[in-house]
């Protein structure tokens, strides 16, 4: 009899194991128990941790090495990938929450700006199309402190300094801080930016920058609150400075009443803090990252040989739902009609939730604290012992 095609394909987790790493584990364990299965692996980005390294493996290219200004203004090493005329920027690189100790994590005081050292670095090789996948960041600054890093890159003046001092600076912006926004956009008005997001989440609101994802970055409830209101301050006075650039086609409707609206509700415009709101000001397409990582390595066709499809993350919660990796497979994998299980650290989502995301099954490494600290120290050996005894279940 033959054995169970598998296709593993995950995400990172968190800041334990990359996404090759976790397949790798994964793939490893199952061959384990079950060696008459075929096996085979597909890391994948949701546009956060991993974007550049999964894109290299699909298409190749060169990466480009640049020093930037990590969230807390210190040198960081980042790559980029060039193909063609297309640059590839991944975003956690220069801004990830990893590159700022716990002690000194404020997402008021975090900023965007080394995003914008690579994006003009990348400008300054040629590219006329940039990628930049968005995703664990440690900044909450809608992208304000990377529009003052390339308008100082590109020479184009107007933007105030005071923008790159974090978000919790947005309150007191005015027209004389954006006042060279035009410009930019227009500066880059030959550009092709697109913007691939890690989750789908509008830049204000209970599933926002702010209230949905600063207390990740070290936020008290309270510095939630007011890095709301200074968000929410500065997309009015950014939109206000592009007036008709970004203002809508009055036959939209009357939900579109203003640039402000559409920017700031857009799928995606609350990804890395606001990053994604920040680049759509000067022309940025928002598109799911997970949704164009799969699109470039084939994951549809990959699912289409396969009988089982195994993902997973660090931790499967509510903003799983809203365009990670997981999911995008999950909805992939029921178009032809193939099973998906998932795999994470936590598993913090219902039996109902998980059905209607397409997901047939989910495993957790970990279901008490003590556990989820056991996993955090051991992170590959628990992977494995979870993996093999899921193998166990779905193998034949």
């Amino acid at each position: 009899m033959h054995g169970v095609r598998v296709l593993i394909a995950p995400d990172s987790f968190g800041s334990s194991l990359t996404a090759d790493e976790a397949a790798d584990v994964i793939a490893g364990a199952w061959r384990t128990v079950a060696p008459d299965d075929d096996v085979l692996t597909c890391p994948l980005s949701d546009g956060g941790p991993g974007f550049v390294a999964t894109l290299h493996r699909a298409l190749g290219g060169d990466l480009v090495p640049v020093t930037v200004l990590s969230p807390v203004g210190e040198p960081v090493p980042v790559v980029f990938l060039r193909v063609g005329a297309t640059a590839y920027v991944e975003s956690a690189q220069a801004i990830g929450l990893p590159l700022v100790p716990p002690e000194r994590r404020d997402p008021g005081r975090t900023t965007s700006r080394g995003v914008g050292d690579v994006l003009a670095a990348a400008l300054a090789e040629g590219a006329t199309r940039v990628v930049v996948g968005l995703g664990g960041s440690a900044t909450n600054d809608a992208g304000a402190g990377a529009l003052v890093a390339l308008a100082d890159a590109l020479r184009v003046p107007g933007l105030s300094d005071d923008l790159a001092r974090g978000g919790a600076t947005l309150g007191a912006v005015t027209a004389d801080d954006v006042a060279g926004l035009p410009a930019l956009r227009d500066r880059l008005r030959g550009v092709d930016l697109v913007v691939a997001t890690d989750v789908d989440v509008p830049l204000l609101g209970l599933q926002g920058a702010s209230a949905g994802f600063a207390p990740q970055k070290g936020a008290t409830p309270e510095q939630a609150q007011a890095l709301e209101r200074a968000l929410a301050d500065f997309a009015h006075v950014a939109a206000g400075a592009l007036g008709d650039a970004v203002r809508p086609d009055l036959m939209a409707g009357a939900r579109a009443a203003s640039g402000t609206t559409r920017l700031t509700t857009a799928a995606g415009a609350g990804a890395a803090g606001g990053l994604g709101f920040g680049l759509s000001l000067v022309g940025g397409r928002l598109v799911p990252g997970s949704g164009f990582v799969a699109d470039a390595v084939g994951l549809g066709a990959r699912i289409a040989e396969v009988d089982l499809v195994v993902t997973g993350e660090g931790r499967f919660d509510w903003q799983s739902l809203h365009g990670k990796a997981a999911t995008e497979v999950a909805s992939r994998a029921l178009a032809h009609g193939v099973p998906t299980v998932v795999l994470a650290g936590e598993v913090l989502v219902g039996r109902r939730e998980l059905s209607a995301a397409g997901i047939t099954a989910a495993y957790a490494v970990a279901s008490t604290a003590e556990g989820v600290r056991e996993a955090l120290a051991a992170p590959a050996q628990t992977l494995a012992a979870r993996a093999a005894r899921v193998a166990r279940t779905w193998s034949r």
